[in-house]
C-alpha cells in the first residue's frame, strides 16, 4: 500500500494535429458553422419577424439581440422549418414565461 501513495501519475496530454491550415483559416471555418441555435434563431426571426409576440415591442437591426426564441412546447429539441413551435419574445416576456411555473408553485405550495 505504501508504494502506491507514492506513486506519482503523469497526465495524458492531448495528439497534437499536424495542420497546413493557419489558425486564422481554422477561425473562419468554425465561424461559418454557426450553431444549430442560431440557425433556428435566424429562422424565426425571419419568419415572425423583430416583433415579441407577448408585449408586441418592435425591435431594429440594432437591437434585435435582444429578442429570443420560444419554444412553446417546452422542447429546445422541437425546430420544425415552418416555424410553428417558436415565438419570438424580448428577454424580459420570455424571462416572464419561464418564471410563472415557478411563481405558481411557490404560491399554491406545491414544493
Amino acid at each position: 500500500m505504501q508504494g502506491r501513495r507514492n506513486k506519482v501519475y503523469k497526465k495524458q496530454r492531448p495528439e497534437k494535429i499536424n495542420s497546413s491550415k493557419s489558425a486564422a483559416e481554422i477561425v473562419r471555418e468554425l465561424k461559418g458553422q454557426g450553431s444549430p441555435a442560431s440557425s433556428y434563431r435566424e429562422r424565426s426571426l425571419k419568419i415572425h419577424g423583430l416583433i415579441c409576440a407577448k408585449c408586441a415591442r418592435e425591435f431594429d437591426y440594432k437591437d434585435r439581440h435582444l429578442l429570443t426564441v420560444h419554444h412553446r412546447d417546452g422542447n429546445p429539441g422541437n425546430n420544425p422549418p415552418d416555424g410553428s413551435n417558436w415565438e419570438n419574445l424580448c428577454v424580459y416576456c420570455h424571462e416572464d414565461e419561464h418564471s410563472r411555473g415557478l411563481l405558481g408553485d411557490y404560491l399554491s405550495d406545491k414544493r
